[in-house]
């Protein structure tokens, strides 16, 4: 049996008519039954697609949520990096400081060591 292009599963149809013979009325006909059975069978369908349809919604939440933690863990994660990388303002002075020192003593070394 088909219905909107899907294929109705053979135990989905067992499972519909024991249902509807476990429901069946006394007086009832054959043909009667196998009308609520399809009936069951349509409604079995619909529950199974509704089902697939919020796992896959939910799925992409969680696929949502998890690109939006990577995104915002990656700018930290870059931030984190490039203040290990940037040096202080004291720090970069340091180099400054110790050129200068090392020149005046070379010159005054110079100085000192030129007079007899």
């Amino acid at each position: 049996m088909k219905n909107n292009n899907t294929t109705v599963s053979s135990q989905t149809q067992q499972q519909a008519m024991q249902v509807a013979k476990a429901t069946q009325k006394p007086g009832q006909t054959k043909e009667q039954t196998k009308l609520i059975a399809q009936g069951i069978e349509k409604g079995i369908a619909e529950y199974k697609k509704r089902q697939k349809q919020k796992a896959r919604d939910a799925d992409k939440l969680k696929k949502q949520s998890l690109k939006k933690k990577q995104k915002q863990t990656s700018p930290q994660e870059k931030t984190a990096t490039d203040m290990e990388t940037t040096p202080t303002p004291s720090a970069s002075k340091l180099p400054w400081f110790l050129l200068v020192i090392s020149w005046v003593g070379f010159i005054a070394y110079t100085l000192l060591m030129s007079r007899p």
